[in-house]
């Protein structure tokens, strides 16, 4: 290794991108030089000759040695933090929100901590001629067992697109999750886990995969329910003036999602109605104060919806990037011009967040009045589309020049580049984690609880840069013990249980380090599996972890029962090639079946099983009642059990890989409409054997 190598690895360390990592088959990796070149670059540190290597490890050397109070001092309640180092003593006053101060004193010379308040929140300290806010966090976050009277509660989770309910138009939307709520809370459920609602491309309606949003900060508003605006009576007024009837009710009968067409009916709708509502000054005053609550942050998303409306309709598809050059900063005059010249596009997206809004939060209160625990869980995406709201909204915050991926596995030899951006782990610091704190809000505003997907990128991201191959990219550490804490307060101040994704290969010591933090993992019966490929029983799996049959990425357990999956893997040129998947699925179902029989399953499921005769292929009804009672009895703190599962579906709502020519990711329709989810005799076991497991009555 040469001298500069040597110097450019080390100032790799420093900046927290590793350069030496291990792969799935725990094999030692090497970064290339030209990726650890380029991650540095784009995190803001030069590093093309031994100079720029020289400044920038002195850079990091000055922030390290922390001479200022950082924007926000994140500690543990009741413990010390450490603040800057001075060679004079110094007075501090640590202040409650309300001003009040809650203690204070001299920091004498060469002294550096002091301790945090022991009640957690947020707190301004005073330090000198400094101030900062002193985040003070639990041990750790809010949990099910902080929830009264939450005896071993379960839950459902959708695709909140999939629900349907009469006029909907073709999407499903907030009102059909009202019903939904109710339908689940009928059978004894206490949760209601649902697909982000994450703000998409009112622009671009042909992206809709929920997890490549433009922005995490607020919501879709093609869930918003048209006739909650003015009633049934003005939208049907609507309707016809815009001859829609037909439209909706065609949409309303496709089994798949018609993303552009329903998305295009919706919003001409909303527009007419928010014209309309122009008229009722009780509706003008209440969005004129909605406007003014959430401040400049929404009306940056506003200009870029209706900023990127307009440039498209000008012949300039694509993100803010592909803008005229003095549109990239929303705080230029041309924005601020473009926003007085188009006042009224810009309110009526600024609408829609706040129809969105009482969307959700009427879903949330329906299904906690409808005696759930919880209530709603939301999804917290992993990242954003980089020509989105957010990135360009909040620009400092985010990586740029680096995509957020995955790195050669088991399941994908290639890699994987997501195409998505998130924050940068310096940006974060330097903002006083601003951006961070916003998404959870958003998440955990309306819910009871929240899912963080790939919630290993707390810790560490493979981020890919821009030109690279997916295997040329390296992990980025981020500030783990940080997060978790901001993430603690936050939970506690919504009283919402946290999960995180943590399936595949993760460090070995991260499902500790989440248990301890109070957020629980994620355990899928089908990754549930002996070393002689058996399934392990459910009394032992994880207590510090939600159970669950399956999730939108895998096979459903009809699907899996039937080889419904094996035939779309073939079909989409995802198949292992050499390997007889129809056999082994064989043996699987075999080995399934006599798990389900000695746990109990399969009994409670009806008749008197023999654990040596499964049932056939296309039986998949007992299976599935079996399945779902089954993870029932593990001892997780939580158990959520999808919908295609409760209603022994085959087709799963997203085949990661694929296209949407190959596969209708994101598209499928449940058959049922939601007040009537689970009225099927199928889904009324399914519940039951649920219900029965975890000792509800």
């Amino acid at each position: 290794m040469s001298d500069i190598d040597a110097r450019l690895a080390e100032l790799a360390g420093q900046a927290g991108v590793d350069v030496h990592w291990r792969d799935a088959n725990d094999r030692p990796q090497r970064v290339s030089a030209p990726t650890l070149r380029a991650v540095l670059e784009a995190l803001g540190l030069a590093c093309s000759n031994a100079d720029d290597i020289a400044a920038s490890l002195e850079r990091l050397r000055r922030e390290r040695a922390g001479t200022q109070l950082p924007r926000l001092q994140v500690a543990d309640a009741g413990l010390p933090f450490r603040v800057p180092p001075a060679t004079a003593s110094r007075r501090w006053r640590i202040d409650d929100p309300h001003g009040q101060p809650v203690g204070e004193g001299t920091v004498p010379a060469g002294e550096c901590s002091l301790r945090a308040p022991v009640a957690p929140g947020y707190y301004r300290l005073l330090l000198g001629g400094e101030e900062c806010t002193l985040a003070a966090a639990p041990r750790r976050a809010f949990g099910v067992g902080d929830i009264a009277h939450a005896q071993r509660p379960w839950g459902v989770a959708v695709q909140l697109a999939s629900l349907r309910r009469p006029g909907d138009g073709g999407i499903g939307d907030f009102t059909a999750l009202e019903q939904c709520a109710r339908a689940a809370a009928a059978r004894g459920a206490d949760a209601l886990a649902i697909s982000p609602v994450h703000a998409l491309f009112a622009a671009a309606p042909e992206r809709y995969s929920p997890y490549a949003p433009s922005s995490r900060l607020f919501l879709n508003p093609l869930y918003v329910d048209p006739g909650r605006v003015g009633g049934a009576a003005a939208l049907r007024t609507v309707a016809d003036a815009h001859n829609l009837r037909q439209e909706l009710a065609e949409l309303e009968w496709l089994d798949l999602i018609d993303w552009p067409r329903a998305a295009r009916a919706r919003m001409t709708l909303l527009h007419a109605l928010f014209e309309w509502s122009s008229a009722d000054s009780t509706l003008t005053r209440a969005l004129c104060a909605f406007r003014r609550e959430q401040g400049e942050a929404l009306e940056r998303h506003a200009r870029f919806e209706a900023l990127q409306v307009h440039f498209r309709a000008h012949g300039t598809p694509g993100g803010w990037q592909a803008w005229p050059t003095e549109y990239h900063d929303p705080a230029s005059p041309a924005v601020a011009t473009f926003a007085r010249e188009h006042g009224r596009e810009v309110a009526f997206h600024a609408f829609l967040q706040w129809l969105a809004q009482r969307g959700l939060e009427d879903a949330q209160h329906t299904a906690r009045a409808s005696g759930m625990a919880i209530g709603l869980i939301s999804d917290l995406a992993v990242g954003t589309d980089p020509g989105g709201s957010q990135a360009w909204s909040h620009h400092g915050e985010v990586l740029h020049g680096l995509s957020v991926g995955a790195p050669p596995d088991l399941l994908n030899r290639n890699g994987q580049d997501w195409g998505l951006t998130t924050f940068s782990p310096r940006g974060l610091e330097r903002s006083g984690y601003a951006g961070y704190l916003a998404m959870l809000r958003t998440a955990l505003a309306h819910a009871g609880g929240v899912r963080i997907d790939h919630v290993l990128g707390l810790k560490r991201l493979w981020l890919v840069p821009h030109g690279f191959g997916a295997t040329e990219g390296a992990y980025v550490r981020y500030p783990l013990d940080d997060m978790l804490r901001l993430l603690a307060i936050e939970s506690h101040h919504y009283r919402a249980v946290v999960i995180g994704e943590d399936l595949g290969t993760v460090p070995a010591d991260f499902r500790q380090r989440l248990a301890a933090a109070g957020a629980l993992g994620i355990r899928v019966l089908w990754f549930e599996r002996a070393a002689d490929r058996g399934f392990i029983a459910p009394a032992h799996w994880s207590s510090e972890a939600m159970a669950t049959t399956s999730t939108h990425d895998v096979p459903t357990v009809a699907g899996w029962w039937s080889g419904r999956d094996i035939e779309w893997r073939a079909r989409t040129g995802l198949a292992e090639p050499g390997v007889d998947e129809a056999a082994e699925r064989a043996m699987d179902r075999e080995r399934l079946w006599r798990a389900l029989c000695a746990s109990g399953a399969a009994q409670d499921a009806g008749g008197s099983p023999d654990e040596n005769r499964p049932p056939s292929p296309e039986d998949v009804a007992p299976v599935a009642i079996a399945a779902a009672g089954h993870v029932a009895r593990a001892p997780a703190p939580l158990v959520v059990i999808p919908a295609e599962d409760l209603l022994a579906l085959p087709e799963q709502p997203n085949l990661p890989g694929p296209t949407d020519a190959m596969h209708p990711n994101w598209r499928r329709r449940l058959p049922e409409s939601a007040a009537a989810l689970f009225d099927g005799p199928v889904a009324q076991a399914c519940c039951g054997a649920v219900a029965a497991a975890r000792g509800v009555s």
